[in-house]
């Protein structure tokens, strides 16, 4: 009789996560469905369509291996009128940085033609992308691997520290290398666009053993939420409202107590398009260029308040 009533015990649980789950998607995707039905969400799902189109057309492409190019001069001001020169790098410091892109899942380095533009306008002279392999299957060892390429970097450009910026699945490998394997003693900033911090419903669909790191409440993801106390590193974090991958979408949001958390939301932008929406890129690489961050006002692990951060909507929905 204890066998059973432990068997029975289990399967209501089971039957409770199943039903809460379900709900949790039902009301998901109404809420997705009431998104992409506005005048910007049906604009927002153009955009898309059209970046997919561009971005299977540079694809190949993206799949050599970049080789790591310094330029010195970074993007030239001396012919900018003085209005427009002022908008370009004002920090020598942070445009010193090396930048390290790193793409999302089956992508390449490609996804980051219109990123690694805007950063080199701004006159960041070190941009390089990296590809990892298309049947990485594990965060841990595509970490490790991180590791290795920012080494890399910087022996071959001799700076202290680093920044990344994370598509999809790649904010989440920077992330673990940053917090788990001593990688915020050499990564400045972090950003992220689109990654799924808590987890993702979605990946519930692909039966493979990198979907189950990212489902919500995964080992993997518990692992990210021990203390890291001291962090150095900031964080950017974009997310949007209508990422299609990221189910529910307020789990691309990052909230930790030890970390220091800057946020940008957005309400229209689909998943993929999340590295060329001109606010996305306008306002990691804006932040980037600033190079007195850690004297911010923001509170570790909060969403930033002060000007210049997205505030989109203040009801109640599956994605706040």
């Amino acid at each position: 009789m204890a066998l059973v009533r432990a068997g029975l015990h289990r399967l209501a649980t089971v039957a409770g996560a199943v039903a809460s789950t379900m709900t949790e998607v039902g009301r998901a995707g109404a809420y997705t469905a009431r998104t992409f039905g506005s005048p910007a969400g049906l604009r927002g799902i153009a955009v898309e369509w059209a970046w997919l189109a561009a971005h299977m057309a540079v694809y190949p492409a993206g799949l050599l291996r970049e080789q790591l190019v310094e330029s010195g001069d970074g993007y030239r001001t001396d012919p900018l009128p003085p209005e427009r020169r002022s908008l370009v790098v004002t920090d020598v410091e942070a445009a010193g940085i090396p930048i390290l892109l790193v793409h999302g899942i089956m992508d390449n380095r490609s996804v980051f033609t219109v990123f690694r533009r805007a950063l080199r306008r701004r006159g960041f002279g070190t941009v390089h992308a990296v590809n990892y392999s298309l049947f990485t299957g594990d965060v841990r060892t595509a970490a490790h691997e991180l590791r290795t390429h920012v080494e890399r970097l910087r022996e071959r450009t001799g700076a202290d520290r680093v920044h990344i910026v994370g598509h999809s699945l790649g904010g989440m490998i920077a992330r673990y290398y940053v917090q788990r394997l001593g990688g915020s003693e050499t990564v400045d900033t972090l950003a992220t666009l689109g990654s799924p911090h808590s987890g993702t419903l979605s990946a519930y669909l692909m039966p493979t053993a990198l979907a189950a790191q990212l489902r919500p409440g995964s080992e993997l993801l518990e692992e990210l939420t021990l203390p890291v106390p001291g962090c150095p590193t900031r964080f950017l974090v974009v997310w949007s409202r209508m990422d299609q991958m990221i189910v529910p979408q307020r789990n691309a949001r990052l909230v930790h107590p030890d970390l220091h958390v800057e946020q940008y939301e957005l309400r229209d932008v689909g998943h993929l398009s999340l590295p060329i929406d001109p606010r996305s890129v306008h306002w990691v690489v804006s932040a980037l260029a600033r190079s007195d961050h850690r004297r911010h006002p923001f509170r570790r692990g909060q969403p930033a308040g002060a000007p210049g951060s997205s505030a989109f909507g203040r009801r109640s929905s599956p994605a706040s």
